[in-house]
């Protein structure tokens, strides 16, 4: 019997967490869509001034102070839609630009449907902590209006005596903002950066290419050990168009400046990818559901190139045979890689299990949990999608693995179990 030590703490969907995005009406307008918008800027440039200063008063009065610094955000939505706009040239007042920006901006509650799947690392700054303690860096997939998916970030600390504590979200939600193009990364790579003002707890990462329109889903972060044994946080997740999946890599040294990239190659256009944390015999390596429903080990020299794989998993058990899908980054312990696996059973039922793969040779299964370590339980099995636990990645924290999970894709909670439990519970 495996025994989890759940941790009180609970996070659910926050309809208060809010952040100012663009009002799409000028997104990649043109014809009918183009006039709509040019005819909207030239009604607004009509206002006489006195109008438009009260009508901008009015939206700082309403929406101020629910964002920071909201009138530089109108200022650069105007800037955005200004080539747009038709204006020939014409000289615009600073008032005036606010209140168009204000006009092609609205705001958006980026967690108020559903939080879950998370991730969790370690936090790149690790000074001023007692003994036996970590602080952590979670990710989460926070799902909003439209059931569009964003990247939304959590900083905590973990204690001797499994205690966990979160630091308390800022009160201003900010989105990571997309910077130049870097000459020394390929045409299709986005780089972004969190705003020097702005906590790692207030950033989200929203879609931006036509491929993630719909969301960037269930980020599987790592901490990787590069050839130079300094650490990178690289992540998998799903982007999703709303008709098409593909796998894309983010990958930052300082959770300041990011970049996006999509994965090439077969297996780039599946999802479920995790990353080890190192590479094993020169190589980069995954673990990935290749088909939809086995577990399989990939191998490759790039790390934005995957194709093929060999077969390592297969449904066994009860609780899994309708598929298998891996829980985030392979764990290195002294007696191999730690695999944590999800299984679909019987009633579409989701439980968390484990499996342990030779250190060496990560294609030889030493063993595999027989019972789920973590299965929808009774109080568990209501929210958005029920009867589902799910986890993009634990953490190991001395003898104990720290392990976030989703809830009925609803809400996260965390739980603490002792590593030797999940190993003497192999078969």
């Amino acid at each position: 019997m495996i025994d989890l030590v759940h941790h009180v703490i609970r996070l659910n969907a926050d309809p208060s967490r809010v952040v100012v995005r663009p009002f799409h009406l000028a997104w990649q307008a043109s014809g009918p869509d183009l006039e709509r918008v040019q005819k909207l800027a030239r009604d607004i440039l009509a206002l006489d001034p006195r109008t438009v200063r009260a009508e901008l008063g009015v939206v700082l009065n309403d929406f101020e102070g629910r964002h920071w610094q909201i009138e530089k955000v109108f200022d650069d939505r105007y800037a955005e839609i200004e080539p747009r706009l038709g204006l020939n040239g014409q000289v615009v007042k600073r008032e005036t630009r606010r209140l168009i920006g204000a006009y092609f901006c609205h705001e958006y509650s980026f967690s108020a449907a559903a939080l879950m799947n998370p991730s969790v690392v370690r936090h790149p700054d690790q000074s001023g902590l007692p003994p036996g303690s970590v602080r952590i860096l979670l990710s989460l997939r926070a799902v909003g209006e439209g059931h569009i998916s964003t990247i939304a970030f959590r900083e905590g600390i973990i204690s001797a005596g499994r205690n966990l504590a979160l630091l308390p979200q800022p009160p201003f939600a900010t989105a990571a903002m997309l910077g130049k193009h870097r000459p020394d990364k390929p045409a299709d790579t986005l780089s972004l950066y969190r705003h020097r003002e702005s906590t790692i707890s207030g950033m989200v990462i929203f879609p931006i290419t036509e491929a993630q329109r719909n969301g960037l889903e269930d980020l599987r972060l790592v901490e990787f050990i590069r050839d130079s044994g300094k650490s990178e946080w690289i992540g998998t997740y799903t982007a999703y168009s709303g008709r098409d999946i593909r796998s894309e890599l983010l990958r930052t040294r300082d959770f300041q400046d990011f970049t996006l990239t999509p994965i090439k190659g077969g297996a780039g256009r599946n999802k479920g990818m995790g990353l080890f944390p190192r590479k094993v015999d020169g190589q980069f390596l995954m673990i990935g559901r290749q088909d939809g429903k086995n577990l399989y080990l990939l191998r490759s020299d790039k790390i934005d190139e995957w194709d093929g794989g060999e077969l390592l998993l297969e449904p066994k058990f009860p609780w899994e045979l309708v598929q298998i899908g891996n829980c985030g980054a392979p764990i290195e312990l002294d007696e191999g890689w730690l695999v944590l696996t999800h299984g679909v059973g019987a009633m579409r039922k989701y439980a968390i299990g484990a499996a342990l793969l030779d250190k060496a040779d990560p294609s030889r299964v030493i063993g595999r949990t027989p019972n789920p370590i973590l299965s929808a339980a009774d109080e568990d099995r209501e929210g958005y999608v029920p009867n589902v636990v799910y986890t993009c990645g634990a953490i190991r924290v001395g003898d104990d693995l720290f392990l976030p999970y989703g809830v009925a894709d609803s809400s996260v909670c965390f739980a603490f179990v002792a590593i030797k439990d999940i190993l003497a519970a192999m078969a």
